[in-house]
C-alpha cells in the first residue's frame, strides 16, 4: 500500500506523539488506497458545478491526473471553474433550472465529452436520487451515494421514519405525507408551538420558518413552500417541535461498496444567519470524548441503515439545557465545511470519494482515524449586514486573499473583476485554518480576515471579525442563536454616541491616511517622470506648479461609507501640505485645528509603509471608479475602511442634482420603498392605489433561491406600484411610495361629522 502523502509528527490532546497521513492539497502525492484494474478507473470527470466546489473537485482531480470538464451557463462562461477544467460545456441561460438543475442536459454533457463519471459537488443536483439514477442508466459513474440512499434520506420525513427504527434519537414532530394547511396547523397544534417548519427535501436553510404562535402558521407555511419550490423543485413541508437553546453538531461520515462505514468526527456548525452557516469548526468545542463516541456512532448506524456509500454528513441537533442530541437530517453529498474536517484529520476527501466510486475499499478503519488540532473555516459572502445579511451583487473590483499554506486553504471560484450575480450564492470564498489548539487556529483566522481583502461588493468580513473576537466565541460558548443573543455586541447602535464617535474617529484616522498614500503615490509618479507637460493630472504641478522649498497643497473631500448603519455615510474634508523635507502636513475639516505630520512611502501597486503619530504600519488601498464616484478602500491592521469621493467631471444640473441626491441617500421622496436586494418579483399581494397599514407586506422578493418579503414603511395609499411577478428588479431600484393622503382623511372625517348631525337631526 503506497502513502498519499507526507509523514507528519504532531501531539495529539492527550500528549501522546501520533504518526498520521497528513494532507498536501497543493502538491502532488500518491494514494494508500489499494490500486484497481485500469479498466475500472475513472480517467476523466464531469463536475455538475460551479464556483469554489468545482474548482476544489478539480484541483484533487489534476493532482490525481484525471480530466475535468465544466459545466456553465451564460453568466459563468468566463468564470475560474471553466478556466480550471479541461474541457467545458454550456449549457444554458444563468436560472438554475434552466441549467445547473437540467441533469439531461448535464448527462449528454458528459456522454459528448466522453467523461466516465460526474461528481455533483454540492446543492443544485447534487442531492436528487432522480439525477443520480440518470447518470447510472446512461453508464456512467455517479461519485456519491446510491440513488436509494439519496432518495431515503433526502425525503427528510422518510428518514426520520427509518432513522427512528434504526433507534437514531429524533426531534418530536410532524412527518407525515399530508400537506393540507389546516392539518398541518392541527399537528403544528399537537407538537406546541414554537414550531419549526421545513422543506422535506434540500437544505441550507432554504425556506425554513420559526413560527411562534398559530397566528402566524399559515404565511410562514405558504412562504416555507414557495422558498422550497424555488429552490428544490419539490414543496412539501414537515413540522418539528422548536429547541429554543440548541447546537448545531454535524458528523463526517464515510463509506465504501464493500460495507465498511467509517465516521471522521464531528463539526460544530451553530454559528448562523438566515439559518445558514457562517463559521464552523471541528473538532466541537466543549463536548467530551464519550459525548463525541455516541454521536459517531449514532451517525454510523443512521449510515448503515440506508447501505450508504461515498461521502455523507448526519446533522444533529444538541439540546444545551438537558445534553440530548436528536437526528436532523442527512446530507447525502459532500458538506460546504468539508476542509476543517480534512484538516483535523489529514485526509483529501475529494480523493477518497473518486476511489470509493472506482470500487476501492476504505483506506483506514476506524481506530485509525487520526484526530489532531483544531481547524475553523469562515464563510465570506457579498452581503449586506446591516440590512440583515441580504444578498449583494456586483463586480469584484478589488480581490486579494492571504496567501495559502500547508494551515491555511482558501476555497473559492472567482478571481478579480468577476461578477457576484443575483443567480447563484453569494458566497466569496472560504477560509480555512489550522491550529495546534483551538485558540491556536483561531489566532491565525483572525489574522487572516485581517488581511482578507475585497472590493466592489459589500461583505461580510468585518462582521466575521468581530463575531471571532467576541468573548463568548473565544470561550466556545456557541449556540445556533449566538448572533441574536450577541447581538448588541456584534452589531453598532447608530444611537450608541460613544462607539459611534470612536468608529468615526477610527475613520479619521484612515482617511488621513488614505489622503497620504494617493499623494505619495501621485507625487512619486509625478516625480520620476515629470517632462514640463502641464497637461499631467497631478496635483503637485497644478498652478501654480511645484517648486522645490515651496509647499504644494491639496484638499481631499471623501465620504465615510458608515459600515454600521445601512445607507449612511459622512464628509470628511482632508488638507494635505506636502513639505520640503518630504512628509505630509494633513489636517481634517476646513478649520481643524488638528493636524498630523505623516510620512508615506509607496511599496508598488497598492501597498504602502505609513508612519503616522509615532507608529509605523502597513496600508493597502483599492481605488476604483463606479456610479461617477472613486471608491476608495483601505487596510491597516485590524483596520478596515470604505471612502467614496466624487469624479472630477463635469455634470448638467439635472445630473448633479441627482447625482448629489443619490451620493447622500436623499434621492427620493418620503415613503418610497426601494428594492433592498438584485432579485426577481415573485409575488404582488396588494394592488396599486389599495390602502395598506404599517408594516402590511406588499411583495416578494426572492434572490440567490432567499425570500425576502417587502412591507409598507408606513400607513397610507400605494403609489407607483409597477412591478409583477416574474420581474427582475435591481438593488436600490424603486418598488412603489406609501403615501399618507390627508385629503382623504379629512373627506373621511367630514363625511362621519356630517352624518352624527343628520342622525342628530332626526
Amino acid at each position: 500500500m503506497s502513502i498519499m502523502a507526507s509523514i507528519l509528527r504532531r501531539k495529539l490532546p492527550n500528549h501522546r506523539t501520533h504518526v498520521f497521513l497528513q494532507l498536501r492539497l497543493f502538491s502532488s502525492s500518491t494514494s494508500h488506497f489499494e490500486t484497481t484494474s485500469p479498466q475500472q478507473r475513472i480517467e476523466k470527470i464531469l463536475v455538475a458545478n460551479r464556483g469554489e466546489i468545482a474548482c476544489r473537485i478539480m484541483r484533487t482531480a489534476k493532482r490525481l491526473g484525471i480530466q475535468t470538464v465544466a459545466v456553465y451557463s451564460d453568466a459563468d462562461k468566463d468564470s475560474l471553474h471553466v478556466k480550471s477544467a479541461d474541457e467545458a460545456v454550456h449549457i444554458g441561460p444563468p436560472p438554475a433550472r434552466l441549467s445547473y438543475l437540467n441533469g439531461s442536459n448535464i448527462v449528454e454533457a458528459a456522454i459528448r465529452t466522453g467523461a466516465q463519471a460526474i461528481h455533483p459537488g454540492y446543492g443544485f443536483l447534487s442531492e436528487s436520487s432522480e439525477f443520480a439514477q440518470l447518470v447510472q442508466d446512461k453508464g456512467l459513474t455517479f461519485i456519491g451515494p446510491p440513488a436509494s440512499a439519496i432518495r431515503d434520506m433526502g425525503d427528510k420525513s422518510a428518514s426520520k421514519r427509518i432513522m427512528g427504527a434504526a433507534g437514531v434519537p429524533l426531534v418530536p414532530g410532524y412527518h407525515g405525507s399530508e400537506q393540507d394547511i389546516e392539518i398541518m396547523k392541527l399537528e403544528a397544534d399537537k407538537i406546541g408551538y414554537p414550531i419549526l417548519i421545513k422543506p422535506t427535501h434540500g437544505g441550507g436553510g432554504k425556506g425554513m420558518r420559526i413560527v411562534l404562535s398559530q397566528n402566524d402558521f399559515a404565511d410562514s407555511f405558504l412562504g416555507a413552500q414557495r422558498e422550497a419550490a424555488a429552490s428544490f423543485g419539490i414543496n412539501t413541508i414537515l413540522l418539528e417541535k422548536y429547541i429554543t437553546q440548541p447546537r448545531h453538531i454535524e458528523v463526517q461520515i464515510f463509506g465504501d461498496k464493500h460495507g465498511n462505514v467509517l465516521h471522521l468526527y464531528e463539526r460544530d456548525c451553530s454559528v448562523q444567519r438566515r439559518h445558514q452557516k457562517i463559521i464552523e469548526e471541528a473538532p466541537a468545542p466543549g463536548i467530551t470524548d464519550e459525548f463525541r463516541s455516541q454521536l459517531g456512532q449514532a451517525a454510523v448506524s443512521a449510515a448503515k441503515a440506508v447501505g450508504y456509500y461515498n461521502a455523507g454528513t448526519v446533522e444533529f441537533i444538541v439540546d444545551t439545557i438537558t445534553g440530548q442530541f436528536y437526528f436532523m437530517e442527512m446530507n447525502t453529498r459532500l458538506q460546504v465545511e468539508h476542509p476543517v474536517t480534512e484538516m483535523i484529520v489529514g485526509q483529501d476527501l475529494v480523493e477518497w470519494q473518486i476511489r470509493v466510486a472506482n470500487g476501492e475499499p476504505l483506506p483506514i478503519s476506524q481506530v485509525h482515524v487520526p484526530l489532531s488540532g483544531h481547524a475553523f473555516e469562515a464563510r465570506i459572502y457579498a452581503e449586506n449586514v446591516p440590512k440583515g445579511f441580504l444578498p449583494a451583487t456586483g463586480v469584484l473590483h478589488h480581490y486579494n486573499p492571504v496567501s495559502v499554506s500547508s494551515t491555511v486553504r482558501v476555497e473559492t471560484g472567482v478571481e478579480q473583476g468577476d461578477t457576484v450575480s443575483m443567480h447563484y450564492d453569494p458566497m466569496i470564498a472560504k477560509l480555512v485554518v489550522w491550529g495546534e489548539n483551538r485558540s491556536a487556529a483561531l489566532v491565525k483566522l483572525k489574522h487572516c480576515l485581517s488581511k482578507f481583502q475585497v472590493a466592489g461588493v459589500p461583505t461580510n468580513i468585518n462582521f466575521l471579525l468581530k463575531l471571532a473576537n467576541h468573548r463568548a466565541f473565544v470561550e466556545g460558548n456557541v449556540e445556533t442563536h449566538f448572533i441574536e443573543h450577541h447581538k448588541d455586541d456584534l452589531f453598532i447602535d447608530p444611537n450608541n454616541k460613544v462607539i459611534c464617535e470612536d468608529a468615526y474617529h477610527a475613520a479619521r484616522l484612515s482617511a488621513s491616511l488614505v489622503a497620504a498614500c494617493l499623494c505619495e503615490k501621485e507625487h512619486s509618479v509625478s516625480r520620476e517622470s515629470y517632462t514640463g507637460d502641464q497637461s499631467l493630472h497631478s496635483i503637485w504641478y497644478s498652478h501654480p506648479p511645484f517648486r522645490v522649498n515651496h509647499h504644494a497643497q491639496s484638499t481631499m473631500e471623501l465620504e465615510w461609507e458608515n459600515e454600521y448603519e445601512s445607507n449612511s455615510s459622512k464628509p470628511l474634508m482632508v488638507s494635505i501640505t506636502y513639505q520640503p523635507d518630504g512628509n505630509y502636513l494633513i489636517q481634517m475639516g476646513e478649520n481643524s485645528a488638528q493636524s498630523s505630520e505623516v510620512k508615506a512611502s509607496h511599496l508598488g501597486n497598492d501597498s504602502y509603509r505609513v508612519e503616522a503619530d509615532g507608529v509605523t504600519m502597513h496600508v493597502s488601498l483599492a481605488v476604483y471608479t463606479k456610479d461617477q464616484m472613486k471608491h476608495i478602500h483601505i487596510w491597516h491592521g485590524p483596520h478596515q475602511h470604505h471612502f467614496r469621493q466624487k469624479v472630477g467631471i463635469e455634470l448638467s444640473d439635472e445630473d448633479e442634482s441627482h447625482h448629489k441626491t443619490n451620493f447622500e441617500g436623499t434621492s427620493h421622496p418620503p415613503g418610497t420603498v426601494v428594492a433592498p436586494m438584485a432579485g426577481l418579483v415573485v409575488k404582488v399581494l396588494v394592488k396599486d392605489g389599495a390602502k395598506v397599514e404599517d408594516g402590511q407586506p406588499i411583495l416578494v422578493l426572492e434572490a440567490m433561491k432567499m425570500e425576502h418579503v417587502v412591507k409598507a414603511t408606513s400607513g397610507g395609499y400605494v403609489q407607483g406600484l409597477k412591478v409583477t411577478a416574474g420581474q427582475q428588479v435591481s438593488d436600490g431600484s424603486v418598488l412603489f411610495r406609501v403615501k399618507i393622503c390627508t385629503v382623504f382623511v379629512s373627506l373621511e372625517l367630514e363625511y362621519a361629522c356630517l352624518v352624527d348631525n343628520i342622525n342628530s337631526n332626526n
